[in-house]
């Protein structure tokens, strides 16, 4: 039939999860078909047009360590960029960039246009195609068939998707664009769970408007952090971002407006988010508060559009121009549309494996905000995850799953898959009981190896990855090695504040303190220096990631050992183990939970909402360990 398409796999929505599961799955050989309701919006910043945050940068990081091309689109629209959490330890720090967000889209289109095995389509899909409890395909409302060995669900905030501006209630899964309203009832019929969520966006305003002498400027930073591994330098004009903050004026406002929020007057009940509420939120949360602090950020080089972080909305439109002209820098403002809400269906991820396959429907992959997560960088995350397995599963191959030792991804899909989602899940390096292992200077470190193994990683980047362990080591080796006589480098230490030696020592214990950097300390010992030369434009990340790894060697080696304890439960296979309504030893709740879940592993059956550590030692006895 000219209307029945074949593929290996299908990846419906082309949004960041969409566009990373795309193209993971056609970079290892699958013949892929990426279809989207509009070919012109693919990988849409729908919110703020910007990449990374805190412990959000680190997903990025990795997401680029394994193949994935976030990262490297990125850098290349990026017109801000900073390192956040400076401040702290490494463990925290997390890059974040400002991106121009039509250039965004465009070159996201370019990448995916030039990847080989991969057909994009434009057009809705309204059925999936189940037989014998495993997925064959999709039908689509224009009436093509498309039939695949795997399927991957990125559907965004489309799935019945239903905004929200005051009283007015609009469907759509984002502004000016339609809703999906078929898919949801498709995937349902075959026992997959389904629940709401809501999530905003702010005004957008023109920045012809805004007087810029009543704000703070915020300008980015400019040296050689990116996110990707094996990016050149940004190309584009770096931009400010602005600051300033609410009034009471502004709230007082706000306050009036509230009997017509859909927030509080009963029309939204779906589930919001707790970390990125809105103003009348924040209101009501903290009525104490006299302010609030606002980010403007600009949208692109070429555009007068700005963006209002901070002061997400669904209150009526006059509500919010009102509010925003109470403060001097906005007193003339002008906007290009006002701030809503959005309503969705998501699906309950506890009905996921690990590499994000239905439990229900054997081939079924769902990524992204469908599965109950806010943000780009959760999203491609998934994204990659579930388009790496989709394309493994139709080779025949063994899937692959990331352990929470290993990435920040492996921590956002165990959590989804375990414990599940009662808002919209955010990462945080705080849900990261590892976090000094999985650091943002050390994620190629960590999975490119795997990228290596999958072959997802270009020539290029298995031999940038080569080249730095190498340099890595030989820093290591020379510093634990060199030594270096104390009234040589006593000098040095008095200039930087640090106390003076009585006696040589080595290079390498020097560089434990924190008033002495490998850069610094280079100009000191010739040898070092030199071999910075070497290492070209890499040496200054090299020479980070190095040093980290000297300076937090015993947190790092304390961290591996706990998680080295932890990997002996994880390597406990209980699945299909127990017919668990019927170990009387254990709780109620237990029970419940771990029929539910039917949890691989007696470490992930600890982590379940629910189960004590006295029914993990139950369960410890019954397997005969």
């Amino acid at each position: 039939m000219l209307t029945e398409f074949h593929y290996d796999v299908l990846v419906v929505g082309a949004g960041h999860a969409g566009c990373e599961a795309a193209a993971a799955a056609a970079r290892l050989g699958a013949r892929t078909c990426l279809l989207t309701l509009d070919m012109n919006k693919i990988a849409q910043m729908s919110c703020n047009p910007a990449v990374g945050g805190i412990a959000k940068g680190q997903i990025v990081r990795e997401v680029d360590a394994l193949g994935g091309q976030t990262g490297l689109v990125a850098d290349a629209t990026a017109i801000q960029f900073r390192m956040l959490n400076r401040s702290k330890g490494p463990a925290m720090w997390s890059p974040r960039a400002q991106c121009d967000r039509t250039r965004f889209i465009g070159e996201w289109r370019r990448r995916l246009d030039a990847t080989e095995n991969l057909h994009i389509w434009q057009d809705e899909v309204a059925e999936i195609i189940v037989e014998n409890g495993e997925i064959c395909g999709v039908t689509t409302l224009w009436g093509a068939t498309f039939r695949a060995g795997a399927v991957v669900i990125t559907a965004g905030t489309f799935l019945n998707g239903l905004m929200h501006v005051g009283r007015r209630k609009v469907p759509g899964g984002r502004c000016a664009e339609p809703a999906a309203v078929h898919l949801t009832a498709s995937i349902v019929r075959h026992g997959i769970r389904t629940a709401r969520m809501k999530t905003g966006t702010p005004v957008r305003i023109d920045a012809r408007s805004v007087h810029f002498e009543e704000m703070q400027r915020q300008d980015g930073e400019t040296d050689y952090h990116r996110f990707s591994f094996v990016s050149p330098e940004r190309p584009l004009p770096q931009l400010p971002c602005w600051t300033c903050n609410t009034t009471p004026a502004v709230h007082e406002v706000l306050r009036r407006g509230l009997p017509d929020s859909p927030l509080y007057n009963g029309q939204i009940q779906s589930i919001g988010p707790r970390y990125c509420p809105s103003i009348e939120t924040k209101l009501v949360t903290f009525p104490e508060r006299e302010q609030h602090p606002l980010f403007l950020e600009p949208e692109g080089t070429d555009t007068n559009e700005m963006y209002l972080n901070g002061f997400s909305s669904s209150l009526p439109l006059d509500v919010q121009i009102e509010a925003l002209r109470q403060m001097p820098c906005f007193r003339d403002v002008v906007v290009y549309r006002p701030g809503y809400a959005i309503e969705y269906d998501f699906f309950d991820p506890t009905q996921l494996r690990h590499t994000l396959e239905s439990k229900l429907v054997g081939g079924l992959y769902f990524a992204g905000q469908v599965n109950g997560t806010t943000g780009y960088e959760e999203a491609a995350g998934q994204g990659i995850v579930a388009g790496i397995n989709a394309a493994l599963r139709c080779g025949g191959s063994a899937p692959f799953t990331l352990r929470r030792d290993e990435a920040y991804i492996g921590v956002l899909i165990d959590d989804l898959v375990t414990k599940g989602v009662d808002e919209p899940y955010r990462m945080f390096t705080s849900r990261a009981e590892y976090r000094i292992l999985l650091r943002q200077d050390n994620a190629d470190m960590r999975l490119t190896p795997a990228a290596i193994r999958l072959g997802m990683a270009t020539d290029e980047r298995a031999a940038r990855f080569g080249e730095k362990q190498k340099n890595i080591g030989e820093i290591e080796r020379f510093c634990r090695d060199f030594s270096i006589k104390a009234e040589r480098i006593n000098p040095y230490l008095e200039r930087r504040g640090s106390t003076p030696l009585t006696r040589g020592c080595k290079l390498g214990d020097l560089v434990t303190r924190p008033e002495v950097t490998l850069e610094s300390i280079a100009e000191e010992v010739r040898p070092l220096r030199e071999m910075f030369d070497r290492m070209g434009a890499a040496r200054a990340e090299t020479v980070e990631a190095a040093e980290v790894e000297m300076k937090y060697s015993g947190y790092i080696a304390r961290e591996r050992a706990m998680a080295e304890k932890m990997q002996r439960l994880e390597a406990i296979k209980i699945r299909g183990h127990f017919d668990y309504a019927s170990i009387t030893q254990l709780s109620t709740e237990a029970r419940q939970k771990l029929a539910a879940i039917d949890p691989e592993t007696l470490a992930q059956a600890g982590r379940i909402p629910g189960v004590s550590p006295s029914d993990i030692s139950v369960l410890l006895v019954l397997s005969g360990r």
